[in-house]
């Protein structure tokens, strides 16, 4: 899970990320996110946990203090660098869902998302698009596709829904994307 460390203006966005973390531990799914006690991260960890649901923090010694490390989790992974920490994220995940955030959050989903494009991993991926906060970013990607910086199957890796619920149950159906193989001139 990717996510703010802020609620955002709207508590809408605290009350999709608590709706969230019900329906995972209704579902017997685990949460893997960055380890906060804060913010949207905050939420959906608390509501993994009241729920009886199981979550596993990962965490920079950095931000250890700065994001205020969540102390109540069930498993919490202290590392020593950002890129420990989405390595080991990605590790332990067996899916990907970004809610609303900032400059973080972004950068996540998309590392997340060029691995999948590149054939690093083949996990299924999505928007939890609360309140249209991601619309304009499709718009602007479906842009890049229509310029060709961006192929569409390539695209088309991110499921994008405004339901958690459907979100999960495309994720159930999600099938990777055909990673094309990069030919060099000796090959051909």
């Amino acid at each position: 899970m990717f996510c703010g460390s802020s609620t955002g203006s709207d508590p809408i966005y605290a009350e999709a990320s608590r709706n969230l973390g019900r329906l995972l531990a209704r579902e017997g799914i685990g949460l893997v996110y960055g380890g906060g006690s804060v913010g949207l991260m905050g939420e959906i960890a608390d509501a993994v946990l009241s729920s009886g649901g199981e979550v596993t923090g990962v965490i920079p010694h950095a931000l250890w203090a700065r994001e205020v490390g969540h102390r109540g989790l069930t498993d919490l992974r202290i590392v020593d660098t950002m890129h420990e920490r989405k390595a080991l994220m990605a590790d332990l995940a067996d899916a990907f869902i970004a809610l609303p955030g900032g400059l973080g959050t972004l950068e996540e989903i998309f590392e997340i998302w060029t691995w999948a494009q590149l054939g690093l991993h083949a996990k299924p991926l999505g928007f939890l698009d609360v309140n249209g906060f991601y619309a304009a970013l499709m718009e602007f990607l479906e842009r890049a596709v229509r310029e060709r910086f961006l192929r569409d199957p390539h695209r088309a890796i991110a499921i994008v829904d405004a339901d958690a619920e459907a979100l999960l149950k495309k994720f159930d159906t999600w099938q990777p994307a055909r990673v094309e193989k990069w030919i060099t001139r000796e090959e051909t």
